[in-house]
């Protein structure tokens, strides 16, 4: 059953391979019409995500920006599925960082970096589109998926270059490991962790919010700079990439006050843009 998930998998791959990007959007709207007005997946999740954050937006505001974000969505599973066949070179056509060059005083001095962002816009496209843009060694981490053979296909198909592909299963072993080169250690860091045991607690969109611990965990131990990527919709297929810092000497701060910092800089991104956001997700599951 397996084999045939992955070769079914790799066939869809292949449509998506030959489909041109002016045509590739005909699918996503297809998926949206789908999704959002037939099967309406998560949509009760969507709706009660949205009218929490928002406690001061009407209801019909709340549909709008709901709408808004399957319409979204819909384009970022066909460019997570186009990526697989893209070359390095198209990928950052597409996906352009304005400001690499912030990071250059800190490879030229060692140093590794640890980068975070959110499940806002395009986060699928990050780890690729850094190979050529940026001098670090670019390593993100990822959750394995059960069918070994698809697992096996994403780990030599969505990297590129110098990108390196690591399960977050050995995430302290992935920081031990010695790169021979500084390393940017790209993190979307914006899940709800699975225990709330070791969560950092904020206060964010409007509710109490259980973070990961891990980034601000490991850049406090190697005392990496980090910085977020602020990633920007130009238009359909578009994306561009700003670099800002949030934390040059980790190992002088408070425990919780970087991811602090990361969660309002993203609040403040959703809020200009609801509808980029990842709203089907169960963020708010684990209460204090």
């Amino acid at each position: 059953m397996k084999r045939f998930t992955y070769y079914s998998f790799r066939f869809l791959v292949f449509i998506f391979a030959i489909i041109p990007f002016r045509c590739l959007y005909f699918f996503s709207w297809l998926m949206f019409l789908i999704v959002y007005h037939f099967v309406g997946y998560r949509k009760k999740i969507v709706l009660e995500n949205l009218r929490n954050s928002f406690p001061g937006k009407t209801e019909k505001e709340i549909k709008k920006i709901s709408r808004g974000f399957y319409f979204h969505i819909a384009d970022v599973v066909i460019e997570s599925m186009k990526a697989f066949t893209m070359t390095e070179k198209a990928v950052c056509k597409r996906y352009r960082f304005l400001n690499a060059d912030f990071l250059d005083d800190i490879y030229r001095r060692n140093q590794s970096v640890l980068c975070v962002a959110g499940h806002f816009n395009n986060w699928e496209w990050g780890g690729i589109a850094t190979g050529t843009q940026v001098l670090h060694k670019p390593v993100g981490f990822y959750q394995p998926l059960s069918n070994k053979y698809i697992d096996n296909y994403i780990q030599h198909s969505r990297v590129q270059g110098r990108s390196v592909l690591a399960s977050v299963m050995n995430t302290s072993a992935t920081f031990q490991k010695d790169w021979e080169e500084p390393v940017i250690y790209y993190m979307v860091a914006d899940q709800s962790p699975s225990s709330p045991r070791l969560a950092y607690w904020v206060k964010f969109l409007n509710q109490d919010t259980a973070t990961l611990h891990g980034p601000e965990k490991y850049a406090r131990i190697y005392n990496f700079p980090v910085v977020y990527a602020d990633v920007q919709k130009v238009k359909r297929g578009y994306y561009t990439v700003e670099f800002k810092m949030l934390c040059e000497n980790p190992a002088q701060t408070k425990t919780g006050e970087i991811t602090g910092k990361f969660m309002q800089m993203l609040e403040q991104k959703i809020i200009e843009n609801p509808q980029f956001y990842l709203w089907s997700h169960r963020r708010w599951k684990l209460k204090r």
